[in-house]
């Protein structure tokens, strides 16, 4: 059958094409998780205010918000779903050898959290007529928790393959297996990453919050509800990004402490200096290997790496010596370029964010919306801002710890399938962009459509009409 293949198709390369494959499948399945984590919140801090005040206006809002909360975490699920099964497809040599650790963390996401969220969307969904105000009101604070829960073992079993902690390798069996779950569930990327992805979700949901009602407010529809979903919006973009900027700080210091080679890379310092500058620009010869051309900021390197002032931080050369003496010959250092550029246009898209909604604040304060058109139109367009800032953090995680599948303990080379060949991941690879690109244009159109449908009319059972229907029930 082989035989017949043409030699271009024979030589695909199934490891490329497999690393290509899950990554197209990563950044579009984290497409919808950062919205149905930060909107999940802002959905039930609407409720919890409808609730305390009777005021009909949040009604409004939390279905509006939670329509666009429901239609999100729909298409999270059927795309997450394909994620776990790569592990088995493309990727088994690295599932048998650490999926007695990997694992753990993703079946208590998906047998826990997972099953936690859903039933209680459920009880959202279809008790609004059938629950007590404030009992379901609770089941959205529960599905945020159960949110939250999802989030943090997923990040947990990320933070295995950044930070590999809580195993001991049977040599035996030749696998690593899992000594200490509790080490795995606190690895200290992990308490670092969970802060950061919250409150990034939190941006990014609030800048589509705003969005939703800057498109509305410049029509001048439903003007009072959606003036506080504007300054709601706005403000969560600002206390995200804050939170962001904080939590971080306290990923960066983990990042020194368990992959150097990446916060080297981050910076393109190639030479271990005390003090050390921050790069702001640099330009490195073509094979990435050394610098031709920077502008830096003196000391401030040091200072976001050990909170000092003259810290030392270790350098690309001197960490590839360490690496090539401590596991072997070849080339440890990851895609320079991509690394550098990808950190620097989070955190600058992040900031861009962060200033638009600091501005729309100021130009909207003591209630006023007569404000020129261009800046409406600024703040409906801002909403993919937050969104391209976490996947490009996503894509600097990721990236940056090349060439290593789990950090000094595999190599990517060494976790995909021995059995695949180039060509049916090639023929997987097309199948999945082309499904994800009719999801992603039902996804855009159901979304659209809720959101430029705006607020829906609604009527408010008394408390004691909604007593008596749960009595009943």
């Amino acid at each position: 059958m082989h035989a017949a293949i043409p030699a271009v198709l024979a030589e695909l390369s199934p490891l490329d094409l497999s690393r290509w494959q899950f990554g197209l499948t990563t950044v579009y399945h984290f497409l919808f998780v950062p919205l149905t984590i930060g909107m999940v919140f802002l959905v039930a801090i609407l409720q919890t205010a409808w609730v305390r005040t009777n005021d009909e206006k949040f009604l409004k809002l939390t279905k509006l918000f939670g329509k666009i909360f429901l239609i999100n975490f729909a298409m999270g699920v059927v795309t997450g779903i394909v994620q776990e099964f790569q592990f088995g497809m493309n990727w088994s040599d690295y599932s048998r050898f650490v999926g007695d650790i990997f694992g753990a963390p993703l079946a208590m996401e998906g047998l826990l959290a997972f099953f936690f969220e859903a039933t209680f969307i459920g009880l959202w969904i279809f008790g609004w007529d059938k629950l007590s105000k404030k009992l379901h009101l609770a089941t959205i604070w529960m599905t945020a928790l159960g949110v939250v829960l999802s989030a943090y073992f997923i990040l947990a079993a990320n933070a295995f393959m950044q930070n590999p902690v809580g195993f001991e390798i049977n040599e035996a069996k030749n696998r690593a297996e899992l000594v200490d779950i509790g080490a795995v569930l606190t690895n200290i990327v992990a308490l670092n990453q969970f802060p950061h992805t919250l409150t990034a979700s939190l941006m990014f949901a609030g800048a589509v919050m705003v969005s939703i009602s800057a498109y509305h407010l410049k029509r001048k529809q439903s003007v009072a509800p959606m003036r506080t979903s504007l300054r709601f919006g706005l403000w969560s973009v600002i206390v995200g990004g804050i939170g962001t900027v904080v939590s971080g700080d306290g990923l960066g210091l983990a990042m020194v402490q368990t992959q150097p080679m990446k916060m080297a890379a981050a910076e393109a310092l190639y030479n271990t200096a005390a003090p050390a500058s921050f790069s702001i620009f640099t330009w490195g010869t073509p094979d990435g290997k050394s610098e031709l051309f920077s502008v830096r900021i003196p000391n401030l390197l040091s200072f976001l790496s050990t909170h000092t002032l003259d810290g030392q931080v270790e350098g690309l050369n001197d960490l590839q010596s360490q690496y090539v003496a401590a596991y072997g010959p070849g080339d440890y250092m990851p895609v320079i370029w991509i690394t550098y550029w990808a950190f620097r246009w989070m955190i600058g898209l992040g900031m861009v964010a962060m200033l638009i909604a600091a501005v729309g604040l100021f130009l909207t304060r003591k209630g006023n919306i007569e404000i020129p058109k261009w800046a409406w139109n600024i703040a409906i367009w801002s909403a993919p801002l937050p969104l391209l800032g976490i996947s490009l953090g996503w894509m600097f995680t990721e990236m940056g710890r090349q060439p290593w599948l789990v950090f000094k303990l595999m190599k990517t080379s060494q976790g995909v399938s021995p059995g695949i060949n180039g060509v049916d991941v090639l023929i997987s690879l097309i199948v999945f962009t082309a499904i994800y690109g009719v999801l992603a244009v039902v996804e855009m159109k159901l979304l659209l459509a809720a959101a430029q449908h705006g607020i829906e009319e609604t009527k408010i059972e008394s408390e004691s009409n909604s007593d008596k229907l749960a009595v009943a029930y």
